[in-house]
């Protein structure tokens, strides 16, 4: 059952073309990425999920109507949650209407969106199905969100990793993909040294990119797209609902490559270069022709296949036919959110693009601890250099006064006392540009971060046809 119902979420997810997509449970498809479910039972409930999962997985209506679009998690509804014919309707029209509504072309372009689309969901859910329901619901979806599914025929074949991604701004020491969704960027790391660098797309407000170790297995070439019966199918040319695209087709929104990494996301092309740095899919890693064209390549290295340049041009040749190339061993996708960044000797502070509250003080000392740095042990200026910039990259304001993040406050009592930006009078404080409506991400020079951090971009791939310098 779990295979029927991630296939949904994969389907439905795409509000959009240009969303990531998959073949509906319904039909056969050796390219559609599904995982298992365990058996729905009358007794049974979710797997209760952790804080830090729950907060970052939380449910949209959007994802919720993903969900819903397979009637097999209707059944799950009924024995896990033993919700009524009638309550499920309401929630399959409520995410439906939901759904309709959200436009590719303004998406990002409000404060909070991802705030408030989680909002909207507990909302509505909960005056649906009642508040312990609602938290049953979306610690299920969250713990499918959250899953990589693995067999036990898949772990023979998986490097021997660990998910120590609760590390701030862990360097891996074995060969896996990294991506850094606040960054929009991803990584391949070999043996411990990082290779190359991609420019990346990543999902929409309501279709948060998850957090977690995956693994990527399979790459298929020329992978065909099935439609599912939304709102904005109706609206396109040449399109219906359950009809299959095929592979190479323009109307494909997959375009010619995509990696299937567990739970309801992939890695796929058919971006355009202005997509790029930008949200750009629903819950996937976006890319374009060529840059997913070199990723597959780099991966299927790593992951111990044979992909030539001269097999890639093969397979652009041939668009209608699909093909898959196997991973030997299956390399891991570690999926962070890191808004605080150490990088090369410069701190990074990103801007919260999911809402996650997560440019605190709390998290800024955890992160220059983990480079051996105290923030007490830095000068008034820079203090407030710092904390005036996690305020302006906070994700959910632009005010031109920089209050105290959110979390653990801004103590401004005691020897260590580390006021907001707001009480402090400093010269340096009052000359500090603001940010941009736009501006992604500010970078602070601190002489005792030098030599140390996250390694920069290697051979960056911008996906604007030329590499950034």
């Amino acid at each position: 059952m779990r295979r029927y119902l991630i296939s949904a979420l994969f389907m439905a997810a795409c509000i959009l073309a240009t969303g990531c997509v998959t073949e509906p449970a319904n039909r056969a498809n050796s390219n559609t990425n599904v995982a298992a479910l365990p058996t729905a039972t009358a007794t049974s409930s979710p797997t209760p999920v952790s804080e830090k999962t729950s907060k970052t997985q939380a449910l949209t209506l959007p994802v919720l109507d993903a969900f819903l679009a397979n009637g097999s998690f209707s059944g799950l509804l009924k024995s896990r949650l033993q919700l009524t014919d009638e309550q499920i309707a309401k929630l399959k029209e409520a995410a439906h209407s939901d759904t309709a509504k959200l436009s590719e072309a303004n998406a990002g372009t409000s404060p909070g969106e991802t705030a408030s689309a989680r909002a909207t969901a507990k909302e509505t859910i909960t005056k649906i199905i009642g508040a312990e329901k609602a938290e049953q619901l979306e610690a299920l979806i969250a713990e499918q969100w959250s899953s990589d599914n693995e067999s036990a025929a898949d772990k023979t074949a998986t490097q021997s990793v660990s998910n120590d991604s609760l590390i701030a701004n862990k360097v891996p020491g074995d060969s896996r993909v990294v991506v850094n969704a606040p960054a929009y960027r991803m990584d391949v790391f070999e043996n411990g040294r990082l290779i190359k660098s991609y420019k990346i797309g990543i999902g929409y407000p309501q279709f948060p990119l998850p957090t977690g170790l995956r693994k990527a297995r399979t790459i298929i070439f020329n992978p065909t797209w099935t439609p599912p019966d939304e709102p904005w199918v109706a609206k396109m040319k040449n399109v219906s609902a359950g009809e299959k695209i095929e592979a190479g087709s323009k109307l494909n929104p997959l375009g010619p490559v995509k990696i299937p990494i567990g739970g309801p996301s992939l890695i796929h092309g058919g971006k355009p270069p202005a997509k790029i740095g930008t949200f750009a899919s629903h819950g996937c890693v976006g890319l374009t022709t060529p840059q997913v064209h070199d990723f597959a390549k780099l991966l299927a290295q790593l992951g111990g296949a044979h992909l030539t340049d001269t097999d890639i041009a093969a397979f652009e040749r041939n668009k209608t036919e699909t093909k898959e190339v196997k991973l030997t061993k299956a390399v891991p996708v570690e999926l962070r959110y890191e808004t605080i960044v150490v990088e090369d000797g410069k701190l990074h502070i990103y801007r919260d693009v999911y809402d996650q509250e997560a440019n605190t003080e709390e998290n800024l000392r955890a992160v220059l601890d983990a480079n051996g740095i105290q923030l007490d042990s830095l000068t008034e200026d820079v203090r407030a250099e710092i904390l005036d910039a996690l305020a302006q990259m906070s994700g959910s304001s632009l005010a031109q006064a920089a209050p105290s993040p959110k979390g653990t406050p801004i103590s401004t009592k005691g020897p260590n006392a580390s006021p907001t930006v707001s009480q402090k009078k400093s010269p340096a404080t009052k000359t500090m540009p603001r940010a941009a409506k736009n501006q992604k991400e500010i970078v602070i020079e601190i002489a005792e971060l030098k030599g140390k951090g996250y390694p920069p971009p290697v051979d960056l791939d911008t996906g604007v046809g030329r590499k950034s310098k």
